[in-house]
């Protein structure tokens, strides 16, 4: 197939971010969250510049045709055009709306001087003690521009004229970023650097200030593992983090205005050389207006406070509930209490004795592995899967991955080349020397805090043959293989599996889609993923498409596939969610001749996911618990989708 039925997967990606900016510019959306919207794009946009943006560098380095742009060039063009809409929201919009109401955010001007002598004092009583400045004419051996660490330049001339440069620290992970004065019924609110650049007459008495700008250097995130090491995988990792912000410089960015002398200086002083300059706005690392602060109701998304749908009587328990049926909880609009109580009951149920479970992106203060860790002081045997190489959780990961060896669970870590994605555990019972299994799997993460506003489904099962190819998916998966071999392969029949059966079973799916439209029999597709990008199963959808069968495609992120073109996609639409929750859910429905086949899970259609990660995608059986997944998939379909998913859940539950 050609490659141009396939849309860019950085454009797309930086597309969604886009999504994310008209929610920052919607003026029904209360102004606290429009400002959080702004901190999102900011922080996803120093997330692409520090995975994607070295790889896509480096593919340009090759290209040789110039009057061609490579995707480098493309990322950069599209990031600038999203930068100047990013600025105008503020100015034309978010500024305006704050001061209807008293409330001033000082923002590229001056300091009012109605607050000058509170900014004087915050600046001598609490922001001095964390300052330095460094002579960028002097020897800088002893001097790293770190990650995402807020600078400013200042350009200086002494009594007889001449210049220096000098580089201050904005001190933000040690302070707050913004503060908020107040004077006459008015509120300001004043960013840090800010506060420095006022009282900066004091740090140079002597010189006069030329020309302060804001810069930040964003580094290459990506660890370099070597898959042939023999030493202990936390201890290569744990070495890695300490060096992860002192990669390679791929962007600079830098307040618009620096004299071109100063900036080629500052650019050789600071070995930057490689990286690519971009001029912002004068402010950086915006993802810090996620503590914007601004107090009140009014300015924030109404509350939905958690529903509960499985009310547990004084004398049952959530085990004897999950036996007697299938459960499925639709997080965060649904309590994520009975997860935890799955790991409570499991850690103390006195007929358990294995406990099985997959560890992804673990909580800062985890109840569930603290609950693990209970289960084998108990003398249950568990073993967690511990995914060291989750981006950006590595370190949290290995804490706690330390905890639990200590308090006796069996860590096992899976291999350099395959990252075990699935979120799943699994509990063995042996009651009269009959085992029994109750299981849970889910399309996110095993994590409290994340579950508060990413949006995903977790079922709690008993069904048994599901539940045995769990447990052989356990006994691979201790292997820490980097691929299954012919004596590690299952035969499964209800899981899809990524390295097994998944691509197959999912083209398999889809042709019978294919064959039922072309006998005339219902047909049909709905998927819900975060990011689209396999070129085999896009193509089987086009071909779908081809056939007559109607694809509704809900895609939150990077989407490869191009709908509704003539003789290609014409019958598949793709749908955007952006909302106050993170869509994180994964959800597969076939129309199957009227009798819907549905499955959830962990899998994304990318090419990580499908051919160098362990996924599990698993079947929904239960009659009403597949309506209760078809209602909210054709909320999201409409617009205001969190809100009907909420009112929906609320009728079917309980406070």
């Amino acid at each position: 197939m050609a490659e141009t039925v396939f849309f860019n997967r950085d454009l797309s990606w930086l597309g969604f971010n886009e999504r994310v900016l008209l929610e920052a510019s919607k003026d029904t959306v209360p102004i606290l969250e429009r400002i959080k919207f702004l901190s999102i794009y900011s922080s996803n946009l120093d997330e692409f510049y520090r995975v994607r943006m070295p790889v896509l560098m480096a593919v340009d380095e090759h290209i040789q045709d110039i009057d061609v742009p490579g995707n480098y060039a493309l990322a950069k063009a599209e990031i600038n055009r999203q930068q100047e809409q990013f600025g105008a929201i503020i100015a034309s919009q978010i500024l305006p709306q704050l001061a209807k109401q008293d409330i001033h955010w000082v923002y590229n001007k001056p300091i009012p001087p109605q607050i000058t002598d509170q900014v004087v004092n915050l600046f001598f009583n609490e922001v001095l003690a964390y300052i330095y400045s460094v002579c960028i004419d002097k020897d800088l051996t002893d001097f790293f521009a770190e990650n995402n660490k807020l600078y400013q330049l200042v350009i200086l001339k002494d009594k007889v004229g001449a210049e220096r440069l000098e580089l201050i620290n904005i001190p933000s992970e040690s302070l707050q970023r913004l503060y908020s004065l107040g004077h006459d019924g008015n509120k300001y609110v004043v960013f840090l650097e800010d506060i420095i650049k006022h009282n900066l007459s004091y740090l140079f008495p002597n010189d006069s200030i030329t020309g302060v700008f804001n810069l930040k250097v964003t580094r290459d995130a990506e660890l370099k593992i070597d898959n042939g090491s023999e030493e202990d995988i936390t201890t290569v990792l744990e070495r890695q983090l300490e060096t992860r912000d002192f990669g390679f410089a791929t962007r600079f960015l830098i307040e618009p205005g620096i004299p071109l002398r100063n900036l080629y200086r500052l650019i050789y002083s600071l070995k930057l050389g490689k990286a690519s300059v971009v001029e912002g706005g004068r402010y950086h690392n915006l993802k810090d207006l996620n503590s914007f602060p601004l107090t009140g109701k009014e300015f924030s998304y109404p509350k939905w406070p958690s529903l509960s749908s499985i009310p547990i009587s004084e004398k049952n328990t959530l085990f004897n509930l999950i036996l007697k049926q299938d459960l499925l909880i639709n997080v965060p609009y649904q309590s994520y209490d009975p997860i935890l109580r799955f790991f409570n009951e499991a850690a103390n149920d006195v007929y358990v004795e294995e406990i099985y479970t997959t560890l992804y992106r673990v909580a800062n203060n985890s109840r569930i592995v603290s609950a693990l860790m209970t289960a084998a002081r108990n003398g249950k045997k568990v073993t967690a899967l511990v995914e060291l190489k989750a981006r950006f959780d590595e370190a949290n990961n290995i804490k706690w991955a330390k905890q639990m060896k200590a308090a006796g669970v069996k860590i096992v870590y899976s291999s350099i080349d395959l990252k075990v994605h699935a979120k799943v555990a699994l509990a063995k019972r042996v009651i009269s020397g009959q085992e029994e299994f109750i299981g849970l799997m889910a399309t996110g993460n095993l994590n409290e805090s994340t579950a508060r506003f990413y949006t995903d489904q977790i079922l709690l099962t008993s069904h048994q043959p599901i539940l045995k190819e769990l447990e052989a998916l356990f006994g691979f998966l201790s292997k820490s293989k980097k691929a299954p071999s012919l004596e590690d392969q299952i035969d499964f029949i209800h899981l899809l599996v990524a390295q097994f059966n998944l691509q197959h079973r999912f083209l398999c799916l889809i042709q019978r889609e294919i064959d039922n439209a072309k006998e005339g029999i219902a047909s049909g597709i709905t998927i819900k993923l975060n990011n689209l990008e396999e070129k085999i199963l896009i193509a089987k959808l086009y071909e779908a498409s081809q056939a007559g069968v109607k694809i509704q495609l809900i895609v939150r992120g990077i989407c490869c596939l191009i709908p509704g073109q003539p003789g290609l996609s014409e019958n598949i639409t793709v749908t955007r969610i952006v909302d106050r929750y993170l869509e994180h859910g994964r959800i597969f429905i076939f129309e199957n001749s009227g009798n819907k086949e549905i499955f959830m899970g962990s899998a994304d259609w990318m090419n990580r996911n499908i051919y160098s990660r362990i996924e599990v995608c698993f079947p929904l059986y239960d009659a009403k618990l597949k309506e209760i997944i078809m209602k909210i998939v054709n909320l999201q379909l409409q617009e205001n989708a969190q809100e009907s998913i909420y009112k929906f859940l609320k009728d079917t539950s309980t406070i």
